[in-house]
């Protein structure tokens, strides 16, 4: 077991759930580590994970080590990393003006802080149930050319080269959200 690692992403899960993005015990983390998955339990709260808590699978989502039983997201992030091997960190949040975008139907656009703004929004992927075989297969399409997706009505899943930049890239999507909806609450001022 990388207890290292483990502790990272225990470290990671306090933060995101200090700032907000993960009330509850909503949201998950996972980080690939050469053929096996570090992921979060099911049903615990980001902001209080503990390291003999966190589960261990291998690239077909058999339990190799670890705690209790893994996220119920486990699929999503199994998908994205089958799909996009560049791909080590992964934050899904349910950071609340991402989801609230994600809930309305309304689309974040894309600022300069995601490279170049080739697509004026970010990517959004249609509904399909939390834990789903769908939503794996939805959020793992999205993001074969993207590094965010918003999934409609449920939250954002963030990815990285490491946990550090998927982490930071679910951070910038909520300020982008937030920006957003205070501009266009205050009337939008672009000219």
């Amino acid at each position: 077991m990388n207890k290292p690692l483990i502790v990272k992403i225990c470290e990671t899960g306090r933060h995101i759930y200090n700032k907000g993005l993960t009330p509850g015990k909503s949201g998950n983390i996972s980080v690939r580590s050469k053929d096996t998955v570090v992921i979060t339990p099911s049903n615990v709260s980001l902001g209080h994970l503990k390291v003999e808590e966190m589960v261990i699978v291998d690239m077909d989502g058999k339990i190799v080590a670890g705690g209790i039983k893994p996220s119920s997201e486990l699929q999503l992030h199994l998908d994205i990393y089958q799909k996009r091997d560049d791909v080590k960190g992964i934050v899904h949040t349910h950071s609340p003006f991402a989801t609230g975008f994600a809930m309305s139907n309304e689309m974040i656009e894309r600022l300069e802080g995601f490279g170049k703004t080739h697509k004026p929004f970010l990517k959004m992927v249609e509904y399909a149930p939390p834990g789903s075989a769908e939503l794996a297969n939805l959020a793992g399409n999205g993001l074969i050319s993207e590094d965010v997706v918003i999934l409609k009505n449920h939250g954002l899943v963030a990815t990285g080269k490491n946990l550090l930049e998927a982490t930071l890239l679910a951070e910038f999507v909520e300020e982008t959200a937030k920006t957003q909806f205070i501009s266009r609450v205050l009337g939008n001022t672009k000219d």
